[in-house]
């Protein structure tokens, strides 16, 4: 079985790479492409330090909510859990300014070699991926060595 990988460059677009990744996720439950269909977002100049500072603040405030009276409580208990996912979310996004990678990963089988074609004709052609400038990397490209080892490092 050979794998195939599509590289994408996001630029420092993050809301496309997201519709890139959520489109993806959609692909892969409606078609049962589990294994067949994996991906890794590739964010190489992002300092991983900013992203694990960015979520203890919403764990600090979650704390102060909780100090009041349980009748205020109950009431605000479900909107603030909305809150501080939707805040944990934007800076999170405010954070990843540098360029934005995707790389998919597409695994099927010799006797499926059909749908590995519609595959790679379908996903370079969708609305969030035509702007990214696809790059298809078969198995006997002198890139493929270096793609591999890339989407095996992002684990």
């Amino acid at each position: 079985m050979a794998h195939i990988y599509i590289r994408f460059d996001f630029g420092t677009d993050e809301e496309k790479a997201q519709q890139a990744r959520h489109k993806l996720d959609g692909w892969k439950q409606a078609f049962r492409l589990d294994k067949r269909l994996l991906y890794k977002l590739d964010r190489p100049e992002n300092p991983a330090g900013e992203a694990a500072a960015k979520p203890e603040t919403v764990e600090k405030a979650e704390p102060a909510a909780k100090s009041k009276g349980k009748t205020a409580e109950k009431s605000k208990g479900k909107t603030a859990g909305k809150t501080s996912g939707a805040a944990a979310e934007k800076p999170a996004v405010a954070a990843s300014n540098g360029k934005v990678g995707l790389l998919v990963r597409l695994y099927f089988s010799s006797h499926e070699k059909l749908s590995e074609q519609r595959w790679l004709a379908r996903i370079p052609s969708e609305e969030p991926f035509k702007s990214a400038a696809p790059k298809i990397v078969h198995q006997d490209d002198k890139e493929f060595e270096a793609t591999d080892k890339q989407f095996e490092a992002l684990g």
